[in-house]
C-alpha cells in the first residue's frame, strides 16, 4: 500500500515581463512537484499577492515597477513567514545578492540558468538549503560592503542625467550645500571622477 503522496510546492511568479512570466509558468508547471498558483507584474503587488495565495516560494524579479523586489522581500516574509523568496533576475550583481539575502531570500539565480536547475533550486530551498548563482557567489566574495551611507546613496541615486543640484535638493528635502557634501563624499567613497561615474560604479555593485 503506497503512502500519501506530497502536495506540489505552490510558486507565486513576480516578473514584468509578460512572455517570460509565461515561459516560466508553462514550464515549472511541467514538473509534477511544483505548481504555479499566481503571477504579478509590479513590486507593489507582490505582498497582497502573497498573503491572497500563500504561497510555498515567491520567486522574484529585482527590477519590477512599482517597488523594487529588494525593498518586497522582507514585507513578503513577515505577511507569509512559512514561504521562501527565490530572486531570479539578469540582474545579478554581488551588492544585490548581499541585500538580497540580507533581507532573508534563501536563493539567487540569474536568469541565464535553465529551467531546470530552478525547479532544483526550488526544491533545495524548500528542503531548508540556501542555494546562489555559484559564479555570483564567487564574485561576490571579491567585493567590499557598501561604503555608502543612507543619504549618499538616496542623493546619488536622484542624479540621474540632467538632475541639477537644485533638483535633487528639492526632491529630498535638502539645501543645495548640503546635496553637495553628500554627493562628494560618495565620489570620494567610490574613487569615482564626478558624480555620473559614482552613480554608474554604484549601480553596477548593486548598491543602489
Amino acid at each position: 500500500m503506497s503512502g500519501p503522496v506530497s502536495a506540489p510546492t505552490t510558486i507565486l511568479i513576480a516578473e514584468d515581463q509578460g512572455m517570460m512570466r509565461s515561459a516560466l509558468t508553462t514550464l515549472l508547471d511541467l514538473e509534477p512537484d511544483l505548481t504555479v498558483v499566481g503571477g504579478v507584474e509590479r513590486g507593489d503587488e507582490v505582498v497582497a499577492a502573497a498573503q491572497r495565495l500563500r504561497p510555498d516560494v515567491v520567486l522574484l524579479d529585482i527590477e519590477l515597477p512599482g517597488r523594487s523586489g529588494l525593498d518586497v522581500i522582507a514585507p513578503v516574509l513577515e505577511a507569509v513567514p512559512a514561504c521562501d523568496v527565490v530572486v531570479v533576475t539578469t540582474f545579478g550583481r554581488p551588492g544585490y545578492l548581499a541585500r538580497a539575502l540580507a533581507a532573508g531570500a534563501r536563493g539567487f539565480l540569474v536568469k541565464d540558468d535553465p529551467v531546470a536547475q530552478l525547479a532544483t533550486a526550488i526544491r533545495r530551498v524548500r528542503a531548508g538549503e540556501r542555494v546562489v548563482d555559484p559564479q555570483l557567489a564567487a564574485e561576490a566574495l571579491g567585493v567590499s560592503d557598501n561604503p555608502l551611507t543612507d543619504r549618499e546613496a538616496d542623493v546619488l541615486r536622484a542624479s540621474t542625467e540632467g538632475a541639477t543640484i537644485a533638483d535633487i535638493a528639492e526632491q529630498l528635502y535638502l539645501s543645495p550645500s548640503t546635496v553637495r557634501n553628500y554627493l562628494s563624499a560618495a565620489i570620494g567613497k567610490l574613487g569615482a571622477r564626478n558624480r555620473l561615474e559614482a552613480l554608474t560604479v554604484a549601480r553596477d555593485r548593486g548598491w543602489l
